[in-house]
């Protein structure tokens, strides 16, 4: 069972993303599709939602996937519903004329299971309870992502995947569908990931949670019954997070140590410094477009993540007679997934004698510069996917 419904462009919008109409549609997995999870449950039923831009051509073999990373959704290229932002999260990449063209790919982008918007995840509705899951969903991994989506693919009949990129928990996600089904993609761009989470990154992601359970309004995952939001542990969670997407040159050349909104200090804890005040609006508005639980679901989902371990603890083997073509981006200023993290994915390519390229981009804007306006990037990724475009035999 499907619901689709388009998103229209909004009047003088002047960027690629903002020109491309959009397709939402959700889609329902029942009891005959269960879903099987790593975990060693099914979840079922089940809903994938996704978006859509451009045209799929006559032969299928135009599909771009692109994988969202831990706090973004399907929204990729068009409004949010909840913030009203316009031009979605990667809108200096994706629409007519920009590296994924729109004018020549079909794209997809799906909320991944666990998520909070429109896939189904702790914050829906348990059927032999009727009431939200809360922490009765169950544990869910980065190859139970990929499997949904693979599953969501058959529904909509298609077989292969012309390139499946992401960034972050997204890169994670594009090594899994290589790993997992290296007959259905052609190409693949994983950016600022790794093939495991690091003891570090874990680290962070503890705080986090423990900062959301703290919350005397998480009721032990159960707040949706109580009518309580644990906000401000949510909101400290994020504000924990962010840094880790920055640089200290990022936030030195942005905030340094100016002062917010007075000219000295209070001798308080108000947010003297504009760094504070930013990440306190970060929190905050953070808490308007996710769900707390979500946000345990989907950190644990890429803490377990270490894809050599499921093939004899060799990173190599996962990419054993691939025939994908990859292109692998860090960051220089990168320190949450940093360039020696994607080196040992490229070196575990080589080893598997896979057609790789890598790109480190020279920036001072740390893990979040895959979202920004970073110009060696989108020339990198036009000129490969236009290249595997060529290769693959589409035509414009």
């Amino acid at each position: 069972m499907s619901e689709k419904r388009e998103l229209r462009a909004e009047p003088g919008a002047d960027t690629g993303a903002l020109r491309v109409n959009a397709v939402s549609a959700t889609e329902v997995f029942g009891p005959d599709a269960p879903l099987a999870l790593d975990c060693g449950v099914s979840l079922s039923p089940f809903t994938i939602a996704y978006q859509t831009y451009g045209k799929l051509n006559a032969d299928k073999s135009n599909v771009v996937l692109i994988c969202h990373a831990l706090t973004l959704d399907q929204h990729v290229a068009s409004r949010h519903p909840l913030t009203g932002k316009p031009g979605g999260w990667w809108p200096m990449m994706v629409g007519p004329g920009l590296p994924i063209d729109t004018d020549r790919y079909f794209v997809i982008c799906q909320n991944v299971v666990g998520g909070c918007m429109g896939t189904t995840g702790p914050k829906d509705i348990d059927p032999k309870t009727g009431e939200p899951y809360g922490l009765s969903f169950p544990v869910i991994t980065i190859g139970d992502m990929v499997r949904a989506q693979a599953m969501l693919l058959d529904r909509l009949g298609i077989k292969d995947i012309f390139c499946v990129i992401g960034g972050s928990m997204g890169g994670m996600q594009v090594l899994q569908w290589t790993a997992a089904y290296p007959g259905r993609v052609f190409s693949a761009i994983p950016i600022a990931t790794a093939a495991r989470h690091s003891a570090q990154n874990i680290a962070f992601h503890e705080v986090g949670r423990q900062a959301i359970m703290a919350d005397p309004d998480w009721k032990s995952g159960a707040y949706l019954n109580d009518g309580t939001n644990p906000a401000k542990g949510l909101a400290v969670a994020r504000m924990a997070a962010h840094i880790t997407y920055l640089s200290e040159a990022a936030l030195h050349r942005k905030f340094g140590r100016n002062l917010q909104n007075r000219e000295k200090v209070t001798y308080g804890f108000d947010a003297d410094f504009q760094i504070e005040s930013y990440l306190r609006h970060q929190g905050m508005s953070f808490v308007d477009r996710f769900d707390a639980n979500s946000y345990l679901y989907i950190t644990r989902a890429m803490d377990y993540f270490d894809l050599a371990a499921d093939y004899g603890g060799v990173l190599a083997n996962a990419f054993q007679e691939t025939k994908t073509r990859f292109c692998v981006v860090s960051f220089t200023s990168d320190w949450l997934f940093p360039t020696s993290d994607n080196r040992q994915i490229v070196h575990a390519l080589n080893a598997a004698a896979a057609n790789v390229s890598f790109v480190e981009i020279d920036t001072d804007k740390g893990h979040d510069a895959f979202l920004l306006d970073e110009p060696e990037m989108f020339a990198t990724l036009k000129g490969f996917i236009a290249s595997a475009a060529e290769r693959r035999g589409l035509g414009r």
